[in-house]
């Protein structure tokens, strides 16, 4: 299955209220109130945020009040580029200097965002592409995500070190990365404990495994990305904030976006903290994680012209 189908069919479910909408009035001559109505609770239900929503409608508003012909197809064409305007700079392209020194990626994320399967897939995508990869499995205190990690990293051949349930989390980091320098790994992949991003006394965890990893590089972490379930709404926005505020993201992945996911609050994320979004997870396959590309996102999620109906 190529890229594009890989995003089609992961927002199949998701943006199939907003497609619905606007199949609704692509075929009405003019536009009216009700109609413009339905495009604002579609728009804001679709997770894109209040200000992201607010700006489609009044750009399509002072359209149909420049031209009495908008009919309702050309709705979705502008609300396309408003999306594709506040999306740009947004993808993000991830590259390890290489400089001899692995560079540590920590995964960060509230419990269930899926850090530990996006730890695995990205490990084995890296590693396709030539990219020699450790994992450290530092989510000690989860039930069973240590052995969670373990059987993926068997399953798609991935170096991985382990802690015992319970373990400092930051020692298995530090021990991690002595094995990535010793193997001559290009990167480590920490995977973090999910912890609320609220709970100060678990953020102070974060800070911890930065500041021992800072004894084998002071460069290290050298990326931070937060993992957001696409299914989380607005929510995702908080949690962003909260943890870049706290402990300095650099990165963004959003996972579970095959489910009911509407696919939006990647929008109102990066309209609001700039974080560029480097991965997308469409399934649960460890091809589905997809590097993000907004030309695919815009025409899985608003179809251009008759392709909305399909």
């Amino acid at each position: 299955m190529g890229i594009f189908s890989k995003f089609k069919k992961g927002f199949q479910q998701g943006a199939g209220a907003l497609q619905g909408t606007l199949l609704r009035i692509t075929g009405r001559d003019k536009l009216d109130a009700d109609d413009l109505a339905q495009l604002e609770e579609a728009f804001f239900a679709a997770d894109f945020g209040l200000e992201t929503t607010e700006e489609i409608l009044s750009e399509i508003e002072n359209a149909f009040r420049k031209d009495k012909n908008f009919k309702g197809k050309d709705a979705a064409a502008v609300a396309r580029e408003v999306l594709f305007r506040n999306l740009k700079g947004a993808e993000g392209k991830f590259e390890i200097a290489g400089n001899g020194n692995p560079e540590v990626l920590c995964m960060i994320g509230v419990n269930g965002a899926g850090k530990t399967t996006t730890c695995a897939k990205l490990g084995h995508l890296l590693q396709a592409n030539g990219k020699k990869v450790l994992l450290g499995a530092c989510d000690t205190f989860r039930a069973a995500a240590t052995e969670q990690l373990r059987a993926w990293s068997e399953r798609l051949k991935l170096e991985c070190v382990f802690g015992h349930h319970g373990a400092d989390s930051a020692a298995v980091a530090f021990d991690a990365y002595t094995a990535a320098a010793a193997r001559s790994s290009d990167l480590v992949i920490i995977d973090t404990a999910g912890r609320l991003h609220v709970k100060d006394n678990l953020m102070d965890e974060l800070f911890k495994m930065k500041r021992v990893l800072g004894k084998k590089d002071e460069l290290a972490p050298h990326h931070s990305w937060l993992v957001v379930d696409g299914s989380t709404g607005t929510n995702g926005l908080e949690q962003a904030k909260v943890f870049n505020e706290k402990f300095g993201l650099t990165g963004l992945v959003v996972t579970k976006l095959d489910g009911s996911s509407k696919g939006g609050v990647l929008v109102a994320i990066y309209r609001e903290l700039k974080l560029p979004i480097y991965y997308l997870g469409l399934g649960e396959s460890p091809d589905d994680l997809q590097p993000f590309l907004i030309e695919y996102y815009l025409e899985s999620i608003l179809p251009q012209g008759e392709s909305v109906a399909a």
